[in-house]
């Protein structure tokens, strides 16, 4: 994922991108996304880590643990590392590796490096949960794996990285597999629950798309942006690129304050039970 991942058709630097580096690559501008930042190797890191999206859907894996009905904390906090390391880290590196639709300046064997580290340690977290929840999650780590890969990678065609491919991939999957690995007692409520659960994030996920990838556009790929709004008095207001942007920009920064606010709710009022 990342402002959510990218397709390589997005690639092409922003208008304003910053100068080359040694190795021909431009460096991330402070345009790629709201929260990007520019000034260096950090900057670059901050950007490629999408620190607002990160959380937005790391907080699905927890809202997910939440709802079973025993709450392993220990296991949450794995759960909860294993998609930062998979989500944050893995795919968004892979992410920028497809194509550098952030225009960072930070080397294909670095990306590379985070990439496969992250996902083997998520993977780790996982086999050492097994412990703890059985069998049963052992094909969610292999199709979390697969998502990761086939997802930022585009491969297959690029058949999951579609609307839906992101929305159930990083919106629906983190809170089932947080819940799944629980380990909690099948039972109709408990299942009922994260279905529920499951399918309010995908919506959430997809809205998060249908928003960043106009906003994706304006800010990577539109060279100018003129027009103009005629009200019904007659007056003008001019439309240029910051004006399309601040409703796309202002609602994606709210819901991604918004997702993990309402997680550390449901963690707080577990733990006051």
């Amino acid at each position: 994922m990342a402002d959510e991942p990218a397709s390589a058709k997005d690639a092409q630097p922003p208008a304003g991108a910053g100068p080359a580096d040694p190795d021909g690559q431009t460096a991330a501008v402070s345009g790629a996304a709201f929260y990007a930042r520019r000034g260096g190797r950090g900057a670059d890191w901050w950007t490629v880590l999408h620190p607002p999206y990160t959380a937005w859907h790391v907080s699905y894996a927890v809202i997910g643990a939440v709802l079973a009905p025993r709450v392993n904390w220990l296991v949450l906090g794995a759960t909860a590392l294993a998609f930062f390391l998979a989500v944050g880290l893995a795919a968004h590196a892979l992410d920028e590796l497809n194509g550098r639709p952030l225009g960072t300046s930070i080397t294909d064997r670095a990306l590379w490096a985070v990439a496969v580290v992250s996902l083997v340690v998520a993977v780790a977290l996982g086999v050492v949960t097994i412990e703890y929840t059985g069998p049963v999650l052992i094909p969610f780590i292999v199709v979390g794996v697969f998502l990761v890969l086939a997802y930022n990678l585009e491969l297959l065609g690029g058949r999951f990285h579609t609307d839906f491919g992101f929305a159930a991939a990083w919106g629906g999957f983190p809170v089932i597999v947080g819940f799944v690995a629980q380990a909690p007692p099948v039972t109709a409520a408990a299942f009922l629950s994260v279905v529920a659960a499951a399918l309010g994030a995908t919506a959430l996920s997809h809205v998060q798309r249908r928003l960043s990838t106009p906003a994706r556009t304006l800010r990577r790929r539109a060279r100018e942006v003129t027009g103009a709004v005629i009200l019904v008095d007659g007056a003008r207001r001019p439309l240029d690129r910051e004006t399309l942007l601040a409703p796309l920009d202002g609602a994606l920064r709210t819901l991604s304050y918004a997702v993990p606010l309402l997680a550390v709710a449901l963690v707080f009022a577990r733990l006051a039970s």
